[in-house]
């Protein structure tokens, strides 16, 4: 199957998992586990050796029906790759997403509803594993969790992590953000949030989900955006909540009004463990699939959580920096920063001190930056190696080194005092006013022009043996 434009894709096929799927398994980045691998550990500890490598699939795992996927992203050209579009290309579509909308279409059934348990048990009806080594237990982490404005049926798209608690019960931390703002509403009108988890979407739902978008913007209408087309959905069979017809798993509840339960410790994007806490609790009312559904998991702290909160942020920073300063170029949550806390920005630089400037405005722009790092346009933001470099060769401490006391950081920071963090900017840029080779980069001449197959033998033990045996003569 030929990846198709977002548009094309859309109206010859809903846009769902199994498309993403077919896709990677044309191109061999599809690989297939034994059947029977165990859920807890087993299953994560080999998603977790192949996570920059492929994605994988678990037939029967424990020996359950329901097969669990993992690894959706092992690589920014993939993500770009799910929506359409080349990598260079991919902050651009999702911004222009972002901007224009396309609001979801609801249809009277979807193949998400074939099969429906309204008497719930997690466990032994899905295929949920334990990650992290001490993981509280077994823990749904690529779920959609979508909840409902109370007083405005807006709609709101997120992930959190769901910790199995019991037969019908999931702990859920809800951090200061827009489905805690829903559940405060609701508490005020003296009533449970109804919520649906979404197990199981094509990949422009994942993103979408993790876009820095207003309060009561339909997450859902940027994913319509990225595909090219509106979001099929239809509503939950025990609550008001809409849901992504082409589905493969709905998980239907309620985060119930004024109970807290433990939960934790779970394996974070930081690769540290969030701690156990008592925290807000899930009761599910019904469960339903596709008849021969897919379980989508994603190792907590692993490359594809990383990258899927990542690049969406980045796309928002991106944006949010190009209103005050147009010559911001790109912008890029390295691997090493946990794709949240550290930010390299890429500048056409036309002033000294404009450095400065943009840092702050970072800073601003999320509370979980914690290290700003802004270049030159010769430096490849995608290479920790460049961006070093960078470092080493063009910023001075005692000049060039922001420092911010006790601002608001990420809570999931160890560092942390229950979130107040310092902030740190580097300004790694070239004066303007520099002669033209004190920060000239070296090149070497025709090197881009160099075609390896032309200049080099084909054969080169037999070109060395026929050298020695020259010099031997």
């Amino acid at each position: 199957m030929q990846m198709q434009t977002p548009t094309r894709t859309a109206a010859k096929t809903p846009a769902d998992l199994r498309t993403w799927l077919a896709c990677l398994a044309e191109r061999g980045k599809l690989a297939i586990a034994r059947e029977g691998i165990g859920l807890a550990d087993e299953l994560a500890a080999i998603a977790k050796r192949l996570e920059c490598d492929s994605a994988v699939l678990f037939p029967r795992p424990d020996g359950h029906e329901i097969p669990v996927v993992a690894n959706l992203f092992a690589g920014r050209d993939w993500v770009a790759e799910s929506i359409g579009v080349t990598e260079d290309q991919l902050l651009p579509r999702f911004l222009a997403a972002a901007s224009h909308p396309l609001p979801t279409r609801e249809v009277p059934s979807g193949p998400v509803q074939e099969v429906v348990h309204e008497d719930v048990d997690l466990l032994r009806q899905l295929p949920v594993p334990k990650h992290n080594e001490r993981d509280s237990g077994p823990y749904i982490t690529a779920g959609l969790l979508i909840a409902r404005n109370p007083r405005t049926g807006v709609q709101n798209v997120s992930i959190h992590r769901c910790q199995i608690s019991g037969k019908n019960r999931i702990g859920v931390l809800l951090l200061p953000r827009h489905t805690f703002s829903y559940y405060r509403l609701a508490e005020e009108l003296d009533q449970a949030l109804e919520i649906a988890i979404v197990i199981g979407a094509h990949p422009a739902l994942m993103l979408a989900s993790q876009a820095i978008a207003a309060l009561d913007e339909d997450e859902m209408g940027i994913a319509g955006a990225l595909l090219g087309s509106p979001v099929d959905v239809v509503k939950c069979r025990s609550n008001s909540v809409r849901v992504p017809a082409h589905a493969e798993i709905v998980i239907e509840g309620r985060i119930l009004q004024g109970v807290r339960e433990p939960e934790g410790p779970f394996g974070e994007f930081p690769q540290y463990y969030g701690p156990r806490a008592n925290r807000e609790v899930i009761e599910i009312d019904a469960i339903t699939h596709r008849k021969y559904p897919i379980f989508h998991t994603i190792v907590g702290g692993g490359f594809e959580h990383l990258i899927l909160g990542g690049v969406p942020r980045e796309a928002t920073l991106l944006q949010h920096l190009r209103r005050s300063f147009p010559n911001v170029l790109d912008v890029r949550l390295t691997r090493g920063g946990t794709c949240r806390y550290h930010l390299a920005i890429k500048i056409d630089k036309a002033n000294d001190g404009e450095p400065k400037n943009i840092m702050m405005c970072a800073f601003g722009a999320h509370y979980d930056i914690k290290q700003v790092i802004v270049v030159d346009k010769d430096v490849d933001i995608s290479s920790s190696e460049e961006i070093e470099w960078a470092v080493a060769t063009r910023f001075q401490a005692d000049r060039d080194l922001v420092v911010v006391s006790g601002a608001l950081g990420s809570k999931l920071d160890p560092t942390t005092d229950n979130g107040i963090s310092a902030k740190m900017g580097l300004d790694a840029t070239a004066p303007v006013s520099a002669p033209e080779l004190a920060f000239k980069r070296i090149r070497v001449k025709g090197e881009e022009d160099v075609d390896l197959a032309t200049v080099l033998q084909a054969d080169p033990g037999a070109a060395v043996a026929r050298l020695l045996a020259e010099t031997r003569a």
